[in-house]
């Protein structure tokens, strides 16, 4: 029986992974496991429809776009750096680790902030940095599906994206997409806690 580091040397660019997500090497070797096996084919990377596979995702009526964010800019196939590069937004907030940051080094992929810009790009689909009334819409009826009215989904978004919008415009930026959840613990609602 080989030990956990023997294993986890068969990870390309291991270390270099633990470093950017943060990730121990024993939830790496759990992470790469499963990357594996949604590989069904052994190609040695994913596809959408490896993703789609993923029960949690098929039924989560933002399962498509939670699959969108594993595919930056169009790409067709999620290497293994790729896909715990986007878990590691899931991986709860160490506030050990945190406090011990060097502020030379690049902001965490699962501190607050970069938690934040990860729900943020689940609404702004244009990717025009707001979400506009009509997005917050689309995602309401996503949520929801037909047990409230179109008249409510749209009263609701228009008070959401109102009670935001702080500049007037119409539409929600990033920065009063953080205030508006100033208060909400984003650290606990986007962990998961198996990720550490």
């Amino acid at each position: 029986m080989g030990s956990r580091s023997s294993h986890a040397a068969r990870i390309p660019d291991v270390d270099s992974i633990r470093r950017e997500t943060g990730f121990s090497q024993a939830s790496l070797l759990r992470l790469y496991h499963r990357f594996r096996a949604l590989d069904r084919t052994g190609k040695g990377y994913l596809s959408r429809m490896d993703l789609q596979q993923i029960e949690a995702l098929a039924v989560n009526p933002l399962g498509d776009r939670i699959i969108d964010s594993f595919f930056p800019d169009g790409s067709l196939r999620l290497d293994f750096p790729g896909f715990v590069r986007v878990l590691s937004h899931f991986r709860p907030v160490d506030e050990e680790e945190d406090g011990n940051r060097d502020p030379k080094e690049p902001e965490p992929l699962n501190s607050r902030m970069n938690k934040l810009r990860f729900a943020f790009q689940l609404y702004d689909l244009d990717r025009d940095g707001k979400i506009s009334r009509h997005e917050m819409l689309q995602v309401l009826r996503l949520m929801v599906g037909v047990q409230v009215t179109e008249e409510q989904l749209e009263s609701i978004a228009d008070r959401t994206v109102q009670e935001a919008d702080e500049d007037g415009d119409g539409a929600v930026s990033f920065l009063e997409f953080t205030k508006s959840l100033e208060k909400m613990n984003i650290e606990q609602k986007m962990s998961i806690r198996i990720l550490k």
